[in-house]
């Protein structure tokens, strides 16, 4: 399976965002998308997410014959968490394994779902609005992850975790790569490096991938930095 990206263009007024993007992202891997801020990678996950509409191009599916995304097609956990505050860590689950019931093939307790995303006993029945901005992070990423989509948009996902929370994290999506198209936005660059099976830069509007031949060498962390520069 891959998602097709053909000329994807995205302008806001006068300023072209994103200046026709073709790539193939395919399953399996965790991608690396790298850029500075402000560089449009938010923009391009609004855009695969249809929360944007496009100036042009399109997106599909391939996978034996072409088709369009669905909505559960996509999974996508933004960098400012979205739950609802009012309920408990433990009803919000509840709620969400409720409505999604029909996708969900072979659903687990809801204290395995909490097991597997490293949740403390303590804090499966408090109030999500008294959730650090980390765990609440960690609950978007768990639902997300329950829906079992085919590719998941992770934007700046581990910057709001401590060191210890951020490699468990790591360790989890190495875990469920190989169900999943993974593309993860950081503008950090040992991050997208420990993490990720390639290397995609967003610069000047188009996405460039980068090949990895030594992920170690300081030349080929100079090339990177050299690109974004030139942005």
């Amino acid at each position: 399976m891959e998602l097709v990206i053909e000329n994807l263009k995205k302008n806001f007024e006068k300023k072209e965002v994103l200046k026709g993007i073709d790539f193939r992202f395919e399953k399996g891997k965790i991608y690396g998308l790298l850029g500075r801020n402000g560089a449009g990678k938010t923009t391009l996950f609004n855009c695969l997410n249809q929360d944007l509409e496009l100036d042009g191009g399109t997106f599909y599916i391939h996978d034996e014959k072409d088709r369009a995304l669905e909505a559960n097609d996509i999974g996508y956990v933004l960098s400012i968490p979205n739950v609802p505050e009012f309920l408990t860590g433990r009803e919000f689950l509840k709620f969400f394994l409720e409505i999604n019931k029909r996708h969900i093939e072979i659903p687990k307790a809801i204290d395995e779902y909490f097991d597997f995303m490293n949740i403390e006993a303590d804090d499966r029945d408090k109030l999500l609005k008294d959730y650090s901005h980390g765990m609440k992070n960690k609950m978007q990423m768990l639902v997300n992850i329950i829906a079992n989509p085919n590719i998941l948009l992770l934007d700046e996902p581990l910057t709001s975790f401590d060191v210890v929370v951020a490699e468990e994290m790591k360790q989890m999506l190495k875990s469920i790569k190989d169900d999943h198209i993974i593309i993860f936005s950081t503008h950090i660059m040992e991050l997208a490096l420990d993490l990720c099976d390639e290397i995609v830069l967003l610069n000047k509007g188009v996405l460039e991938k980068v090949e990895k031949t030594n992920l170690d060498g300081q030349d080929f962390k100079d090339k990177i930095i050299d690109t974004l520069r030139e942005a």
